[in-house]
């Protein structure tokens, strides 16, 4: 008997897989952060660079690693990056202070990325452009279904057997991964074999990138913060035009310059993650320091939203293979934005019942817009360039992510006494918690614009 799997349906399984461990292990840890701090005596500013530091890596490691995977394989990089993730996620539970534990967390975040540049561009070479909303749809489920684990069994796991158990935890899926991808992926799809890697360029986009986004987390915090983002934002031009004059460049410009489809929606992704990402790490604090609840009773409450984003991804995605992705995407921005906006309300007597109907709110908005906006981005450009856009994708989600999270950690900078108060400060919380709220919800009503601005996605190139 042959039990091998079809192509499309082990690749489909294998991404599924990986796009499920990232997120089951991010809120896993949300609920874990006041744990650690406790373990740590770490201030919420330190803490949130457990946070932090990971996705910071993740974005400026992104668009080079995924151009390497076009010239060496994608394959090659896919498997290293779910071992090398794997093991730093085991180092990380070994953490013997606070700042070894963010130093794994930066190599793990550094690993992510080659997950993440080389999944989506394997997924969509080998589906047909009819299928492809459907697949998206199913690898958001996936996604969801770990955020909607990670509080359940995070909280289980921190609860009854400590917060290392939950990289200990995520090190053997890795594992298992990585078998998985190494065993069933026949095919290397390097779309471009024997080109040059631009090392230069490289550097400069990790370089601007690590200024920007760190630079901006420090804003409140130190004064070179200033310095250090207007250094980044210097070295994001140079970086730009460089590339604009490279033969084979790791970031290629014209797309963003010439597809104005492939623009926007790469605006509107990462405009939604900078409103969104946080909003469970937000919560997971309120939840436990204002509303004193346990981490296992605060993951139950945070699972309503991943759950309704897993349950209706698929359905958003198969919708996108026959209406117009942008439509669906916009809508789904909408609510979004409203369900931020009700949040930015919260107070210690608010009802349990309004939150979680609320959290769902969210977590509709967002199914509908991710899985038709990524069918709008990789239908935006031909075949040949599906590797960059898988990486631009990820990149403008990583970015959009570590700006969500920056913001949240310059506000608590912001109502901290200077940075120095615990992680358990009521009062703290609670205002960082309402502004926060009101900050995304203003910056997810702009997101709504850029997703209508894409027009329609060109047909012919899918």
């Amino acid at each position: 008997m042959n039990l091998q799997l079809p192509l499309e349906s082990a690749v489909l399984a294998v991404v599924m897989v990986t796009s499920f461990l990232a997120p089951f292990m991010g809120s896993s840890i949300n609920l874990a952060i006041p744990a650690i701090g406790t373990e740590y005596s770490g201030s919420a500013t330190v803490l949130s660079w457990v946070v932090a530091g990971y996705l910071l890596a993740s974005a400026a490691f992104l668009l080079p690693f995924g151009r390497l995977a076009d010239i060496v394989g994608r394959k090659k990089i896919y498997v290293a990056g779910i071992m090398l993730f794997s093991l730093f996620a085991l180092l990380s539970g070994l953490a013997w202070s606070i700042e070894s534990m963010i130093f794994f967390r930066v190599c793990q975040g550094a690993a992510s990325s080659m997950i993440f540049s080389t999944g989506m561009a394997i997924l969509t070479s080998v589906y047909p452009s009819d299928k492809r909303g459907q697949a998206m749809g199913l690898t958001a489920a996936a996604t969801y279904i770990g955020l909607s684990l990670g509080p359940v069994l995070g909280g289980f796991m921190n609860h009854n057997f400590g917060w290392r158990s939950i990289f200990y935890f995520t090190a053997f899926i890795g594992l298992v991964a990585a078998l998985l991808a190494a065993w069933r992926l026949k095919g290397e799809w390097a779309g471009a074999k024997g080109e040059k890697f631009d090392f230069a360029g490289s550097l400069f986009c990790i370089g601007s990138l690590v200024a920007v986004l760190y630079g901006f987390s420090e804003l409140s915090q130190s004064q070179w913060g200033k310095y250090i983002l207007g250094l980044g934002l210097v070295l994001m031009v140079v970086f730009v035009y460089f590339e604009s004059r490279q033969q084979y460049p790791v970031f290629h410009v014209g797309l963003f310059r010439d597809n104005k489809t492939f623009a926007f929606s790469n605006l509107a992704a990462m405009i939604n993650y900078s409103a969104t990402f946080a909003v469970a790490f937000v919560l997971s604090l309120y939840l436990q320091v204002v509303l004193e609840y346990d981490s296992q009773q605060a993951g139950l409450i945070l699972l309503s939203q991943p759950l309704i984003m897993a349950v209706f991804s698929p359905v958003a995605g198969a919708l996108s293979d026959r209406v117009e992705p942008a439509v669906v995407a916009s809508w789904g921005m909408v609510l979004s934005t409203l369900g931020l906006f009700l949040f930015s309300f919260l107070a210690k007597d608010t009802s349990l019942w309004l939150i979680i109907a609320n959290l769902v709110l969210v977590g509709l908005g967002f199914a509908l817009f991710a899985a038709p906006n990524n069918n709008a981005i990789m239908g935006a450009v031909e075949k040949q360039f599906y590797g960059i856009a898988a990486a631009s994708l990820a990149a403008m989600r990583l970015i959009g992510q570590s700006i969500s999270i920056a913001i949240v950690t310059m506000l608590l900078a912001a109502y901290s006494d200077g940075g120095n108060a615990g992680i358990n400060s009521v009062e703290m919380i609670q205002a960082g918690t309402r502004t926060s709220f009101f900050i995304f919800a203003g910056i997810c009503a702009a997101g709504v614009f850029a997703s209508l601005a894409r027009g329609s996605v060109d047909k012919q190139n899918q």
